[in-house]
């Protein structure tokens, strides 16, 4: 019987390598296709991660063939399955992971004039397949390379990008080459004038050079390189061995079987006054789906600024409590877990749960009483700081874990998790021991090559998209100028809205409050940094929540996690002291509700250096909603990689850098997952 042959797409769908797309079905692409289409005409991250291609698109042949290989598709003579694509003459032809068949387009001129099904006789097994594309990089790393950027050759080590040049020792151009142009080397320049010259099509022996700091770079030859290598090689053996053995006592160990969905769960549920995304809705379904399995929870929920981490969280704290099971809810900071105490008080305040809020800020009388209750399990939800990782910290059965911007705790404070993700610490009136569920959260995005690795050890959820109607923030980058502050301010003043200013300096915050304050007299103002005492910082912050305060002169303090949807302006003076990353971070803290956002990165033109420029408008072209992943790939992807494996591999890192060094740690994992079967 034959297969009946499917209609030519009115437009045609190619989805990226991430490790976001290969974890979702072909179906999925098909019931979302509006919502992917939509989404990649506003945001950064997801227009940079696929391509829709119809009949009639002007497009350059070799400009397609050029995305397609950023996409992380490979070319091949013959197609054998998803993830490839094929070039002759005019005709591509490409099987895209998001669909059941491949497809051939052919080209008249610089443009498609036709595109029709093509059936694939697929060798392979979808084990195989699968192992194949997460073996790619999802994105080409060495797209917008720059002359003094740091390239890894994978034979030769650790060198500086030079530019293209079409002969060695040619003329260097710095416009990455397409097919029909000259260039046809990549030069790397060492110590000592040595200089390597790679042939653009063994572009796969080179990865951009991500680490803790710049890197030494040696001369050409020798045994040093390969020394180097070995020793990194071993770092990632005993580092897979740690991971393999960490992850398999959980995986070994019983975990608490939670009951199917309540009634009050889907209450809270209808309470909550936004529409869920659906990534923020599939994230919720995968925590409360490992809570009823069998094994313990150990999940890491990963989503930018604002794109609603918290509920999923809360959803989690809930059904553990209802199950009679307590729930540790762990902050890095007293405004930040003073605000989950509220916030999960009030979204709950119509159950019967008991939530408790246990920092340094507590008399010791209230301390006391708090950890008597603990231990009589009379609490159900605890939060805190790291004061939860005391000795004296006993709970009758704790049975969730979660634990705030775990990149935000140290190392000594990380070993606490590492017991608490494999020792079973909770027990109940069976005497049957169970491991705790542990549900990490964090807005610094892991490695794509390192969420590859930790793929089959360690469960990822990624909110990738914003909830519906969230405008992306207006940016400015501007010199300081009174007239653009008085302006700025009145003008969120006027519509009710309320204000942050960053000045990070502790000595003299105090005197620019009252500056403001004379260019705004009728404004409520305060200010806070990280010295203050912390009772005082919180009775402003609470000020600040409830509206006694409109405008609030801060430090970085208020980087992380902070959630007032009312706030939305940021003005930041003297804007070139922060790093990409920081300032991307920090404008996270306003635009999130549906009023549009502003944000002013003001900087004294006497102390804007070529660099300090280059952040700058860097921060203000990427408006986008979700363009942190795209924005600091260097910053964030370190910090990631910090979040995972610790300083201890510091070392390894900088010496290969980070994509070689997660490449052997994928290796090293395999072949230790040999050995133990």
């Amino acid at each position: 019987m034959s297969r009946a042959a499917p209609e030519s797409p009115k437009e045609l769908l190619i989805a990226g390598l991430t490790p976001y797309f290969l974890e979702r079905g072909v179906l999925w692409f098909h019931e979302n296709f509006t919502k992917i289409k939509k989404a990649a005409q506003t945001q950064i991250w997801w227009k940079t991660n696929t391509l829709f291609l119809e009949k009639d698109l002007a497009i350059n042949l070799f400009a397609l063939l050029r995305q397609l290989t950023e996409l992380g598709y490979a070319k091949v003579q013959t197609l054998g399955g998803p993830g490839e694509f094929s070039h002759r003459g005019g005709i591509i032809e490409i099987f895209p992971i998001n669909s059941d068949i491949a497809w051939r387009l052919e080209f008249i001129g610089n443009r498609i004039s036709r595109i029709d099904f093509l059936f694939v006789k697929i060798l392979r097994t979808d084990k195989q397949i699968k192992k194949d594309l997460n073996s790619r990089q999802n994105i080409s790393l060495l797209t917008g390379l720059r002359a003094g950027d740091y390239l890894v050759h994978l034979d030769h080590g650790i060198g500086r990008f030079a530019g293209f040049t079409k002969e060695p020792g040619g003329a260097l151009s710095q416009t990455a080459p397409t097919a029909d142009s000259p260039e046809k080397f990549f030069v790397l320049e060492y110590a000592k004038n040595d200089k390597l010259f790679v042939p653009l099509d063994k572009e796969e022996k080179l990865s951009r050079y991500i680490g803790f700091e710049s890197p030494t770079v040696h001369r050409l030859g020798g045994a040093l390189w390969l020394k180097t290598k070995s020793h990194a090689k071993a770092n990632s053996l005993e580092l897979a061995k740690e991971l393999l053995s960490l992850y398999g006592q959980r995986a070994a160990s019983r975990g608490f079987e939670y009951p199917a969905a309540s009634p009050w769960e889907k209450e809270l549920a209808t309470d909550f006054l936004y529409v869920e995304t659906d990534d923020q809705a599939r994230a919720i379904d995968e925590v409360l789906a490992d809570m009823t399995s069998p094994k313990p929870m150990d999940r890491l929920v990963c989503g930018d600024v604002g794109f609603g981490k918290t509920e999923v969280a809360l959803r989690a704290a809930f059904k553990g409590a209802l199950a009679g099971k307590q729930v540790a809810i762990l902050a890095p900071t007293t405004i930040l877990a003073n605000q989950h105490f509220h916030n999960f008080s009030h979204r709950l305040a119509k159950f019967p749960v008991k939530i408790a809020l246990l920092t340094r800020l507590q008399s010791k009388k209230q301390q006391a009483k708090i950890l008597k209750e603990l231990s009589a399990g009379q609490i159900d939800i605890l939060v805190g700081t790291h004061r939860l990782l005391s000795r004296d910290i006993i709970f009758k059965n704790l049975g969730l874990a979660i634990i705030d911007e775990e990149q935000r705790f140290g190392v000594k404070q990380k070993e606490k998790f590492k017991t608490w993700r494999s020792e079973n610490l909770s027990r109940d009136k069976h005497s049957e021991f169970y491991g705790i569920d542990i549900l990490s959260l964090s807005a610094t995005p892991i490695p794509r090559t390192l969420n590859l690795t930790l793929a089959g050890l360690r469960d990822i959820s990624i909110i990738a998209t914003p909830p519906p109607g969230r405008l992306p923030i207006k940016t400015f980058v501007e010199p300081y100028l009174e007239k653009t502050v008085r302006e700025a301010v009145t003008k969120e003043l006027a519509r009710g809205g309320q204000v942050y200013y960053l000045h990070n300096r502790v000595e003299t915050i105090g005197l620019v409050a009252q500056k403001i304050k004379k260019l705004h007299p009728k404004a409520r103002i305060a200010f806070i940094h990280g010295r203050m005492p912390e009772k005082d910082l919180l009775r402003i912050m609470d000020d600040f929540d409830s509206k006694k305060i409109n405008i609030l002169v801060a430090t970085t303090i208020i980087e992380n996690g902070l959630d007032f949807p009312n706030v939305n302006t940021l003005i930041v003076a003297n804007a070139t002291r922060l790093g990409l990353a920081q300032a991307y971070q920090i404008r996270g803290r306003i635009g999130r509700s549906h009023q549009q956002a502003f944000a002013y990165f003001l900087y004294n033109s006497k102390n804007l250096t070529d660099d300090a420029k280059a952040r700058l408008d860097a921060l203000q072209e990427a408006e986008a909603l979700g363009s942190g992943y795209q924005l600091a790939l260097r910053d964030l992807e370190i910090r990631g990689a910090g979040n995972v494996l610790g300083r201890e591999q510091s070392g390894p890192v900088n010496s290969i850098g980070l994509n070689l060094y997660m490449q052997m740690l994928s290796e090293s994992v395999e072949e230790m997952k040999n050995i133990s079967y």
